[in-house]
């Protein structure tokens, strides 16, 4: 793994992140990408299989529901397709596009008063 790579990876889960642990799976899964997502589905559930909310009445209230939607939201955007690429994804070619110069025609429509 690639200090680009390791950096990308550090950049989506975390500074704290146990780099043996990411090399491994590097070498297991072959791809950053599949690494993040690895990594958070795993976070993911081990924050389900803890409970949810904890409550000390008039003393402290934690709940994790909005971490774990956190979770479910990074994940998507890992694995939606128009996602950024990953250092060692390679970059798609854009050379066959018609925005090639920049340009592109915009039609407004003016939307109906109420």
């Amino acid at each position: 793994m690639d200090v680009a790579t390791r950096s990308w990876l550090y950049a989506q889960l975390g500074t704290a992140t146990d780099l043996a642990d990411l090399e491994t799976r590097y070498t297991r899964l072959g791809r950053a990408r599949a690494v993040a997502i690895e990594v958070l589905t795993q976070r993911k559930a081990d924050l389900i299989a803890q409970p949810a909310s904890v409550n000390v009445s008039s003393v402290v209230g934690v709940t994790y529901t909005e971490n774990i939607k956190a979770l479910e939201r990074q994940i998507l955007a890992l694995e939606a397709e128009d996602a950024p690429p990953a250092p060692d994804e390679p970059a798609e070619d854009t050379s066959d596009n018609d925005t090639e110069s920049g340009w592109s025609i915009v039609r407004l429509v003016e939307r109906p008063r109420r």
